[in-house]
Protein backbone atom coordinates (compact mmCIF):
# COMPACT_ATOMS: atom_id res chain seq x y z
CA UNK A 1 0.00 0.00 0.00
CA UNK A 2 1.08 3.62 -0.71
CA UNK A 3 2.25 5.77 2.18
CA UNK A 4 -0.10 8.38 1.55
CA UNK A 5 -3.04 5.75 1.71
CA UNK A 6 -2.02 5.08 5.67
CA UNK A 7 -2.65 8.83 6.08
CA UNK A 8 -5.66 9.03 4.45
CA UNK A 9 -7.45 5.91 5.69
CA UNK A 10 -6.78 6.70 9.46
CA UNK A 11 -7.33 10.72 9.43
CA UNK A 12 -5.93 11.99 12.94
CA UNK A 13 -4.35 8.95 13.89
CA UNK A 14 -0.64 9.60 14.46
CA UNK A 15 1.45 6.40 12.91
CA UNK A 16 5.16 5.75 14.29
CA UNK A 17 7.79 4.77 11.14
CA UNK A 18 11.28 4.22 11.21
CA UNK A 19 14.46 3.90 9.06
CA UNK A 20 17.23 1.83 9.36
CA UNK A 21 20.65 1.73 8.61
CA UNK A 22 21.78 -1.10 5.65
CA UNK A 23 24.43 -3.23 7.40
CA UNK A 24 28.39 -2.38 7.00
CA UNK A 25 29.25 -4.98 3.99
CA UNK A 26 30.00 -8.19 5.18
CA UNK A 27 27.27 -7.43 7.60
CA UNK A 28 23.97 -9.74 8.45
CA UNK A 29 20.25 -8.68 7.57
CA UNK A 30 20.12 -10.70 11.10
CA UNK A 31 21.22 -7.33 12.39
CA UNK A 32 18.41 -5.72 11.18
CA UNK A 33 15.40 -8.26 12.03
CA UNK A 34 17.18 -7.78 15.66
CA UNK A 35 17.08 -4.04 15.56
CA UNK A 36 13.49 -4.25 13.90
CA UNK A 37 11.80 -6.83 16.15
CA UNK A 38 11.05 -5.22 18.91
CA UNK A 39 9.93 -2.16 17.23
CA UNK A 40 7.48 -4.29 15.16
CA UNK A 41 5.38 -3.77 18.76
CA UNK A 42 4.23 -0.06 17.70
CA UNK A 43 2.98 -1.26 14.60
CA UNK A 44 4.70 0.91 11.78
CA UNK A 45 2.87 0.92 8.89
CA UNK A 46 6.24 1.21 6.62
CA UNK A 47 9.96 1.19 6.72
CA UNK A 48 12.14 3.30 5.00
CA UNK A 49 15.65 2.02 4.40
CA UNK A 50 18.32 4.44 3.45
CA UNK A 51 20.89 4.00 0.46
CA UNK A 52 24.36 5.08 0.52
CA UNK A 53 26.21 6.32 -2.53
CA UNK A 54 29.83 5.27 -3.38
CA UNK A 55 32.74 6.32 -1.68
CA UNK A 56 36.31 6.64 -2.94
CA UNK A 57 39.63 5.05 -1.12
CA UNK A 58 43.13 5.14 -2.48
CA UNK A 59 45.56 2.81 -2.79
CA UNK A 60 49.01 2.95 -2.80
CA UNK A 61 50.90 0.48 -5.62
CA UNK A 62 54.16 -0.53 -5.80
CA UNK A 63 55.00 2.49 -8.15
CA UNK A 64 54.87 5.21 -5.07
CA UNK A 65 51.11 5.99 -7.38
CA UNK A 66 47.81 5.71 -5.50
CA UNK A 67 45.30 4.28 -7.17
CA UNK A 68 41.68 5.36 -7.20
CA UNK A 69 38.89 3.25 -6.18
CA UNK A 70 35.17 3.35 -5.37
CA UNK A 71 33.90 1.29 -3.51
CA UNK A 72 30.39 0.77 -1.62
CA UNK A 73 30.35 0.62 2.06
CA UNK A 74 26.54 -0.34 3.06
CA UNK A 75 25.14 -2.00 -0.32
CA UNK A 76 21.50 -3.96 0.07
CA UNK A 77 18.81 -1.14 0.05
CA UNK A 78 16.64 -3.07 -2.16
CA UNK A 79 17.24 -6.80 -0.51
CA UNK A 80 16.90 -5.41 2.68
CA UNK A 81 13.79 -3.88 1.66
CA UNK A 82 12.35 -7.08 0.26
CA UNK A 83 13.51 -9.06 3.43
CA UNK A 84 11.65 -6.56 5.69
CA UNK A 85 8.32 -6.46 3.82
CA UNK A 86 8.58 -10.46 3.67
CA UNK A 87 9.19 -10.90 7.18
CA UNK A 88 6.76 -8.13 8.64
CA UNK A 89 4.52 -7.91 6.11
CA UNK A 90 5.13 -4.04 6.22
CA UNK A 91 5.50 -1.75 3.52
CA UNK A 92 9.32 -0.87 3.09
CA UNK A 93 10.36 2.65 1.23
CA UNK A 94 13.87 2.38 -0.40
CA UNK A 95 15.90 5.74 -0.88
CA UNK A 96 16.64 6.35 -4.27
CA UNK A 97 19.31 9.40 -4.81
CA UNK A 98 21.11 10.84 -7.73
CA UNK A 99 24.59 10.27 -6.79
CA UNK A 100 26.22 7.32 -8.55
CA UNK A 101 23.38 6.77 -11.08
CA UNK A 102 22.94 7.07 -14.19
CA UNK A 103 19.77 7.98 -15.57
CA UNK A 104 19.77 4.17 -17.27
CA UNK A 105 20.97 2.70 -13.90
CA UNK A 106 17.78 4.61 -12.09
CA UNK A 107 15.59 3.35 -14.31
CA UNK A 108 16.48 -0.47 -14.06
CA UNK A 109 16.79 -0.09 -10.47
CA UNK A 110 12.95 1.16 -10.90
CA UNK A 111 12.08 -1.46 -12.56
CA UNK A 112 13.76 -4.27 -10.31
CA UNK A 113 11.69 -2.38 -7.41
CA UNK A 114 8.63 -2.52 -9.41
CA UNK A 115 8.63 -5.70 -9.41
CA UNK A 116 9.43 -6.93 -6.45
CA UNK A 117 6.13 -4.99 -5.60
CA UNK A 118 7.81 -1.89 -3.63
CA UNK A 119 5.57 0.88 -4.87
CA UNK A 120 7.26 3.34 -2.16
CA UNK A 121 9.99 5.27 -2.80
CA UNK A 122 11.93 8.68 -1.16
CA UNK A 123 13.29 10.73 -3.90
CA UNK A 124 16.36 12.15 -3.03
CA UNK A 125 19.68 14.27 -4.20
CA UNK A 126 22.35 12.48 -1.92
CA UNK A 127 25.24 14.04 -0.21
CA UNK A 128 28.53 14.95 -2.06
CA UNK A 129 31.23 12.11 -1.58
CA UNK A 130 33.77 12.37 0.85
CA UNK A 131 36.30 15.04 0.49
CA UNK A 132 34.49 16.82 -2.20
CA UNK A 133 32.77 19.88 -1.06
CA UNK A 134 29.97 19.90 -3.80
CA UNK A 135 27.22 17.24 -5.06
CA UNK A 136 28.92 15.75 -8.37
CA UNK A 137 26.28 14.07 -10.32
CA UNK A 138 27.62 10.90 -12.24
CA UNK A 139 28.26 12.32 -16.50
CA UNK A 140 24.38 11.11 -17.51
CA UNK A 141 22.93 11.48 -13.91
CA UNK A 142 20.79 13.77 -12.21
CA UNK A 143 21.76 16.68 -10.72
CA UNK A 144 18.69 17.63 -8.75
CA UNK A 145 16.03 15.55 -6.38
CA UNK A 146 13.09 17.35 -8.96
CA UNK A 147 14.74 15.66 -11.93
CA UNK A 148 15.03 12.37 -10.19
CA UNK A 149 10.62 12.71 -9.08
CA UNK A 150 10.18 13.77 -12.83
CA UNK A 151 11.69 10.76 -14.00
CA UNK A 152 9.82 8.68 -11.70
CA UNK A 153 6.59 10.28 -12.35
CA UNK A 154 7.34 9.67 -16.43
CA UNK A 155 7.63 6.34 -15.72
CA UNK A 156 4.53 5.96 -13.34
CA UNK A 157 2.80 7.66 -16.48
CA UNK A 158 4.29 4.35 -18.72
CA UNK A 159 7.23 6.43 -20.48
CA UNK A 160 10.31 5.17 -20.20
CA UNK A 161 13.65 6.30 -21.81
CA UNK A 162 13.23 4.41 -24.91
CA UNK A 163 10.72 6.28 -26.52
CA UNK A 164 10.63 3.16 -29.21
CA UNK A 165 9.06 0.89 -26.17
CA UNK A 166 5.61 0.10 -27.20
CA UNK A 167 2.24 -0.37 -24.45
CA UNK A 168 5.15 0.24 -21.77
CA UNK A 169 3.56 -0.63 -18.06
CA UNK A 170 3.27 2.29 -15.98
CA UNK A 171 4.81 2.02 -12.70
CA UNK A 172 2.42 3.19 -10.10
CA UNK A 173 4.79 5.00 -7.17
CA UNK A 174 4.33 7.18 -4.08
CA UNK A 175 7.05 9.30 -4.26
CA UNK A 176 8.20 10.75 -0.88
CA UNK A 177 10.90 14.15 -0.75
CA UNK A 178 12.87 15.60 1.82
CA UNK A 179 11.87 18.94 3.76
CA UNK A 180 14.16 21.13 5.59
CA UNK A 181 12.51 22.91 8.26
CA UNK A 182 15.22 25.23 8.71
CA UNK A 183 15.87 25.36 4.87
CA UNK A 184 18.28 22.85 2.85
CA UNK A 185 22.46 24.16 3.55
CA UNK A 186 22.75 25.50 0.02
CA UNK A 187 19.26 26.77 -0.31
CA UNK A 188 20.20 30.91 -0.02
CA UNK A 189 16.89 31.01 2.33
CA UNK A 190 13.79 29.40 3.61
CA UNK A 191 11.03 30.92 1.26
CA UNK A 192 13.35 29.65 -1.68
CA UNK A 193 14.22 25.87 -0.04
CA UNK A 194 9.86 25.64 0.16
CA UNK A 195 9.50 27.11 -3.22
CA UNK A 196 12.14 24.19 -4.72
CA UNK A 197 9.86 21.75 -2.63
CA UNK A 198 6.28 22.85 -4.27
CA UNK A 199 8.76 22.06 -7.83
CA UNK A 200 9.05 18.72 -6.62
CA UNK A 201 5.31 18.41 -5.51
CA UNK A 202 4.06 19.39 -8.43
CA UNK A 203 6.40 17.35 -10.63
CA UNK A 204 4.53 14.11 -8.58
CA UNK A 205 6.05 14.20 -5.37
CA UNK A 206 3.08 12.59 -3.08
CA UNK A 207 4.20 13.48 1.06
CA UNK A 208 7.39 14.84 2.46
CA UNK A 209 9.52 13.40 5.55
CA UNK A 210 11.61 16.40 7.05
CA UNK A 211 15.27 16.10 8.40
CA UNK A 212 15.79 15.86 12.33
CA UNK A 213 14.99 18.99 14.19
CA UNK A 214 15.12 19.84 17.79
CA UNK A 215 12.56 22.74 18.12
CA UNK A 216 8.96 21.78 17.40
CA UNK A 217 8.55 25.48 17.06
CA UNK A 218 10.57 25.18 13.62
CA UNK A 219 8.54 22.64 12.19
CA UNK A 220 5.48 24.37 12.67
CA UNK A 221 6.68 27.12 11.17
CA UNK A 222 7.86 25.42 8.18
CA UNK A 223 4.31 23.56 7.60
CA UNK A 224 2.64 27.05 7.89
CA UNK A 225 5.15 28.27 5.18
CA UNK A 226 4.47 25.28 3.23
CA UNK A 227 0.96 25.71 3.56
CA UNK A 228 0.68 29.20 2.95
CA UNK A 229 3.15 28.37 -0.91
CA UNK A 230 0.54 26.15 -1.54
CA UNK A 231 1.74 22.97 -0.68
CA UNK A 232 -0.83 20.98 0.17
CA UNK A 233 0.74 17.14 0.82
CA UNK A 234 1.70 15.34 3.96
CA UNK A 235 4.22 16.49 5.94
CA UNK A 236 6.28 13.82 8.01
CA UNK A 237 8.40 15.01 10.72
CA UNK A 238 11.55 13.13 11.46
CA UNK A 239 13.15 12.59 14.86
CA UNK A 240 16.41 11.79 16.25
CA UNK A 241 17.26 11.91 20.14
CA UNK A 242 20.75 13.13 21.28
CA UNK A 243 22.39 10.12 23.16
CA UNK A 244 26.15 11.78 23.41
CA UNK A 245 27.47 15.63 24.68
CA UNK A 246 29.93 15.39 21.29
CA UNK A 247 26.39 15.13 19.08
CA UNK A 248 25.49 19.07 20.27
CA UNK A 249 28.70 20.09 17.59
CA UNK A 250 28.79 17.08 15.55
CA UNK A 251 24.85 17.45 14.39
CA UNK A 252 25.00 21.08 13.52
CA UNK A 253 27.96 20.29 11.73
CA UNK A 254 26.42 17.67 9.49
CA UNK A 255 22.94 18.58 9.15
CA UNK A 256 23.31 22.17 9.44
CA UNK A 257 20.56 22.78 11.91
CA UNK A 258 20.35 24.61 15.65
CA UNK A 259 19.88 23.01 18.57
CA UNK A 260 17.41 24.85 21.29
CA UNK A 261 19.55 26.61 24.05
CA UNK A 262 17.17 25.22 26.68
CA UNK A 263 18.55 21.55 25.68
CA UNK A 264 22.10 22.76 25.28
CA UNK A 265 22.38 24.17 28.36
CA UNK A 266 20.75 21.44 30.33
CA UNK A 267 23.39 19.11 28.39
CA UNK A 268 26.43 20.88 28.93
CA UNK A 269 25.97 21.56 32.62
CA UNK A 270 25.39 17.29 32.86
CA UNK A 271 27.72 14.61 33.56
CA UNK A 272 27.69 12.28 30.43
CA UNK A 273 26.13 9.50 32.21
CA UNK A 274 22.84 11.61 32.23
CA UNK A 275 23.00 13.07 28.40
CA UNK A 276 21.40 9.95 27.23
CA UNK A 277 18.14 10.32 29.50
CA UNK A 278 18.24 14.18 28.57
CA UNK A 279 18.28 13.29 24.53
CA UNK A 280 15.62 10.66 25.29
CA UNK A 281 13.14 12.62 27.47
CA UNK A 282 13.54 15.54 25.00
CA UNK A 283 12.50 13.50 22.04
CA UNK A 284 9.69 12.17 24.10
CA UNK A 285 8.38 15.58 24.66
CA UNK A 286 8.73 16.67 20.77
CA UNK A 287 7.02 13.32 20.73
CA UNK A 288 4.19 14.22 22.53
CA UNK A 289 3.30 17.98 21.21
CA UNK A 290 3.58 16.47 17.65
CA UNK A 291 1.06 14.03 18.26
CA UNK A 292 -1.10 16.55 20.11
CA UNK A 293 -0.78 18.85 17.32
CA UNK A 294 -2.46 15.87 14.56
CA UNK A 295 1.06 15.75 12.55
CA UNK A 296 0.10 11.88 10.30
CA UNK A 297 3.31 10.31 11.33
CA UNK A 298 6.51 10.51 13.56
CA UNK A 299 9.50 8.99 11.73
CA UNK A 300 12.41 8.12 13.75
CA UNK A 301 15.63 8.05 13.15
CA UNK A 302 17.37 4.76 14.58
CA UNK A 303 20.96 5.08 13.29
CA UNK A 304 21.40 1.35 14.97
CA UNK A 305 20.02 2.84 18.22
CA UNK A 306 16.91 0.53 18.87
CA UNK A 307 16.75 0.23 22.26
CA UNK A 308 16.70 4.16 22.30
CA UNK A 309 13.85 4.31 19.75
CA UNK A 310 11.90 1.68 21.75
CA UNK A 311 12.04 3.59 24.57
CA UNK A 312 10.89 7.27 23.11
CA UNK A 313 7.96 5.01 21.20
CA UNK A 314 6.96 3.74 24.23
CA UNK A 315 6.29 6.85 25.74
CA UNK A 316 3.76 8.08 23.72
Amino acid sequence: MKVTDYFEKSPGQTHISFEVLPPLKGGSMQDIFDSLDPLMEFKPPFIDVTYHREEYIYNKRESGYYEKIAIRKRPGTVGICASIMHRYGVDAVPHLICGGFSVEETENALIDLNFLGINNVLALRGDARQFEDKFIPEPDGHKYALDLVKQINNMNHGVYLDSNIEKASSTDFCIGIAGYPEKHFESPNLDMDIQFTLEKVKAGASYIVTQMFFDNNNFFKYVDACRAAGITVPIVPGLKPITRKYQLNSIPRKFFINMPEALVKEMMNADEKHIKTIGEEWCIQQSRELKANGVPCIHYYTMGDAKTTYKIASAL
